[in-house]
């Protein structure tokens, strides 16, 4: 009788333990009768609208805090007030109303680790505009992201996570033998990836890459001999460019195969990247388009970034933050290197200049009867001002006449 007893008790105890373990399922895993959230995705793929456009806003160093707590730097008292982080949240709201772009690229120090404790909260923040409009993303970190609860690491894994993201923490490998984080490429950095925008639709390069975006990891800080400097570009992030631009390239030509009666133009591409690489100093003495308003704080090792750009040959502009009084456009043995301009108010500025973005926009060719390759790339600012002024549109790159 007491050996029953005591196979009750066993018995209660297991059904309390199987109780206690659903109770727990149902309140933290299953958020209590709310469904499961799934990531939203965007329209795939990426591609040139009918009109043969495709439009990029570039957001750089939002340097977003804590909200309503991170008070705006190097501002007027006149102009706001009480300005804080949600200034910044207006302005890319109204960014996103105004220049209606088909994809965001966001370049480094999107958050301001020092002014927050929890990362994930303020990249759900800082983002939010742009999940909330549903337009395609994407991001690289800078040297302040992950001064907070979340490493570089988790940082771009967590990105890669958002609505509409279609950021990566670094490209897949494709040799099973060469893994080292996972599924990935042994490569340094996090936030190495390319997106390839295809054709018009309708044209014959609707399912092509005509235009391909590159993203790099600039890295934070390092120590070099004892002396601490920004971060720099690696050799091994330099070998994956080379490979991803050729096998594109390569990809190209066989599209120049197959379509023998419509002759494709070589693909464009761009880059986007937070840290300046050391030749954009040469620019002081050069003629710009903008204002070179600090000096450049970039490296003071030289990883050959430029030289490996002019080898690939397809990357005709190169689109950087860092310097947030800096907003020029200068041109490197052919290839355009532009600041995006202080966007964030919370990060620092001068007092009296307005906050910026910086909007690039890639127009293809038009044949005959279809849309074709990309002809032209153009860009231009827009300042938090009482006229959102556009100022500095240039032409960047344009498609040679004899090609």
């Amino acid at each position: 009788m007491e050996s029953q007893t005591v196979k009750w008790k066993h018995y209660f105890l297991y059904l309390a333990f199987i109780y206690a373990i659903l109770y727990f399922l149902h309140t933290n895993l299953l958020l209590n009768d709310r469904p499961i959230r799934i990531k939203k995705w965007p329209h795939l793929p990426l591609r040139f609208r009918h009109d043969g456009t495709f439009k990029i806003l570039q957001v750089a160093d939002m340097h977003f805090g804590s909200g309503l707590l991170s008070r705006c730097r190097d501002v007027l008292p006149s102009h706001f007030h009480y300005c804080s982080d949600l200034n910044t949240t207006r302005f890319l709201k109204t960014m996103i109303q105004l220049e209606k772009p088909d994809f965001v690229a966001f370049t480094g120090d999107n958050i301001f680790g020092p002014s927050t404790t929890d990362a994930a909260e303020s990249l759900l923040r800082a983002f939010g505009p742009v999940m909330e409009s549903g337009i395609p993303w994407a991001a690289v970190l800078g040297n302040h992201d992950q001064e907070s609860s979340m490493t570089r690491e988790e940082l771009m894994s967590f990105i890669s996570l958002m609505d509409y993201s279609l950021s990566q923490t670094n490209p897949p490998s494709k040799d099973i033998n060469n893994v080292k984080r996972g599924m990935f490429l042994d490569i340094d950095g996090f936030g190495n990836y390319n997106l390839s925008v295809y054709g018009a639709p309708g044209s014959h390069l609707a399912n092509s890459s005509v235009l391909n975006l590159f993203f790099l990891d600039s890295g934070d800080r390092e120590t070099v001999q004892g002396v601490r400097t920004y971060g720099w570009i690696k050799e091994s992030q330099l070998n994956w460019l080379r490979s991803a631009s050729q096998e594109l390239q390569v990809q190209n030509q066989e599209v120049k195969y197959v379509i023998k009666i419509h002759p494709v133009d070589a693909s464009a591409a761009l880059a986007f990247f937070h840290i300046p690489i050391p030749e954009v100093r040469q620019l002081y003495y050069q003629k710009i388009v903008g204002r070179f308003q600090e000096g450049v704080a970039c490296s003071s090792v030289n990883s050959g970034v430029l030289k490996t750009l002019v080898s690939i040959k397809d990357v005709k502009a190169v689109f950087i933050g860092h310097d947030h009084t800096n907003d020029f456009c200068g041109n490197l043995e052919g290839i355009w290197f532009c600041y995006g301009g202080g966007f964030g108010y919370h990060g620092y500025g001068r007092t009296g200049l307005a906050r910026r973005a910086r909007v690039i926009l890639a127009e293809l060719r038009k044949g005959d009867k279809e849309w074709m390759g990309v002809e032209r790339i153009k860009t231009w600012k827009r300042l938090d001002d009482e006229n959102l002024s556009k100022i500095d549109e240039q032409v960047l790159w344009e498609l040679s006449p004899s090609r």
